[in-house]
């Protein structure tokens, strides 16, 4: 269990939020709305920047010199719909993707979407290409990836709820929400894991059937909390050699259903297993409510990071925003 300090030197505070609306607008033949809903984590794919939705079957890709936002279509669910959500009676139908990240097969740029796993129609993953300039998505069935995750209990905790990922070259680091609901004796936990890259890449590329490893380096996190509320993760990049998380602060009873958001927070994880935090602010310097669900670092800026908040409201655009950092992000201690 590693306890992340609350450290004063930080801080993190929004300085702009943009409404990401498709470009193209709406699409009612294919139940394309006209904006981004629930962004749930960030990626960079390319030149542009790829923005993971929870609720709907479409991927979104973000040019940030244009604010230019381009919708990529996924497989209807299994209902035959690509708005999922309570209204409709079929929010158990979406494929929930939390988590994204992008690896490097054959000398090219392979984006990968997770599922959280909550419950088994959560269990795929969606891989995006570009062939020809235009984007191919393959949805994969990975059962036997989120089986090894749910029976490692340190890691998964009583509801597993994966809500980020990030490639380090040989392993993808998988990040557990702690926001589950207790069943007996097993309590929800935030927590990291590290499977082999080669190992998914023989079930998600070649339809690999040969049994998946269990989850290695598994360590468990107390990440504060903000009005009694625990913070628990909810999407990690990698940013100048140690990896940088963003929590929320979200009164949810379980793994599958929102609550109000108390606040937020930024942090990270150093190579010497110490973790930091500050919690995020609004431009004025008040406190964030935003349900934070995505992070993303741009080397080329430093003191800058980008975030994207599903405001939970099924008819509001995900904002995406710009968060300017002081203090000392880069040091161990």
């Amino acid at each position: 269990m590693i306890t992340a300090t609350h450290d004063l030197r930080l801080g993190a505070r929004i300085t702009n939020a943009v409404a990401l609306h498709y470009t193209s607008g709406a699409d009612a033949t294919i139940e394309r709305p006209l904006a981004v809903r629930a962004g749930s984590s960030l990626a960079r794919l390319g030149g542009r920047i790829v923005v993971a939705q929870d609720d709907a079957a479409f991927l979104a890709l973000l040019d940030l010199a244009t604010l230019r936002v381009d919708p990529v279509t996924l497989p209807a669910g299994a209902d035959g719909r690509r708005i999922f959500e309570a209204r409709q009676g079929n929010k158990q139908f979406k494929y929930d993707f939390e988590a994204c990240c992008v690896v490097a097969v054959g000398g090219e740029e392979l984006l990968l979407v997770f599922g959280s796993g909550s419950t088994p129609r959560r269990e795929r993953v969606a891989l995006l290409r570009f062939v020809d300039h235009q984007p191919v998505v393959t949805i994969v069935d990975a059962h036997a990836l989120y089986a090894q995750l749910r029976a490692a209990t340190d890691f998964a905790g009583s509801e597993l709820n994966i809500e980020g990922v990030i490639f380090t070259g040989a392993v993808l680091r998988f990040f557990n929400r702690g926001n589950g609901d207790p069943h007996g004796q097993i309590t929800p936990v935030n927590a990291t894991c590290e499977i082999p890259w080669h190992a998914l890449a023989n079930l998600l590329l070649n339809g690999g059937t040969t049994a998946m490893p269990a989850p290695t380096t598994i360590v468990q996190y107390d990440l504060g909390a903000v009005a009694s509320c625990a913070l628990t993760f909810t999407d990690a990049t990698i940013a100048a050699g140690v990896v940088l998380y963003s929590a929320a602060a979200e009164a949810s009873p379980n793994a599958i259903d929102d609550g109000p958001t108390t606040g937020a927070a930024l942090g990270v994880i150093a190579a010497n297993c110490t973790a930091r935090y500050t919690l995020l602010t609004e431009a004025n310097g008040s406190p964030s409510l935003r349900k934070v669900e995505g992070v993303l670092f741009d080397p080329a800026r430093p003191t800058e990071l980008l975030l994207v908040v599903d405001n939970d409201d099924p008819d509001a655009a995900a904002d995406l925003c710009t968060v300017e950092l002081r203090g000392p992000w880069w040091v161990p201690t």
